[in-house]
């Protein structure tokens, strides 16, 4: 039974969303491409959203028990993963170049779920976007959020292509690199004489 639904209007960052239980956030050590979620921390999921720079429309749902599928209606297959709810309030943040920002709305109460302590949430995630082609923009996307008490289970994921498992390789090569080997050192030298 649906417990809560809220809707609201989210301006998306460059690498999508955080949604979960905790706000101790950092860039994942590998993004899910080819999925539209994936897990960044046991408690966090990271989204990928069509949409490059520009708004999406997200509606969470809380339910007691697993809500029935959406019929068609335009959205894409659903994605589901587990999420460990350690304290009860949810979260919401955009990711962007370096930085998160808390992506709640002001006017909205805290979403506060299900949680006493080490407790498990099973996250479905719909999406549907107007225009598929990535970019910046209204896009006409909106994602469907729905969260249920349920033991930790497998993650219901589409399969991926050879080119998602090497954008795959390809960030985990990037975050593996030390900073240092993105510096240069340059000599300068000091004079006192006047010209």
């Amino acid at each position: 039974m649906l417990i809560r639904e809220t809707t609201f209007t989210v301006e998306a960052g460059e690498h999508g969303y955080f949604i979960g239980f905790d706000d101790d956030y950092d860039f994942p050590s590998e993004m899910p491409f080819g999925w539209r979620c994936g897990p960044a921390t046991p408690a966090n999921a990271v989204v990928l959203p069509t949409t490059d720079t520009g708004t999406l429309q997200m509606t969470v749902q809380l339910h007691d028990s697993p809500p029935d599928t959406e019929p068609g209606d335009g959205w894409e297959p659903a994605e589901e993963m587990s999420l460990l709810a350690d304290t009860p309030t949810l979260h919401v943040a955009t990711i962007g170049q370096g930085d998160f920002w808390d992506a709640w709305p002001e006017e909205e109460p805290p979403l506060d779920a299900f949680a006493d302590g080490d407790d498990w949430v099973r996250m479905r995630l719909y999406c549907r976007v107007d225009d598929l082609e990535p970019g910046i923009g209204d896009r006409g996307e909106r994602h469907l959020i729905q969260l249920w008490p349920a033991p930790q289970t497998p993650p219901v994921h589409p399969d991926i292509s050879e080119a998602d498992r090497q954008a795959r390789a390809d960030y985990a090569a990037d975050t593996a690199d030390p900073v240092d080997d993105y510096t240069a050192a340059y000599p300068y030298t000091y004079s006192d004489e006047a010209n």
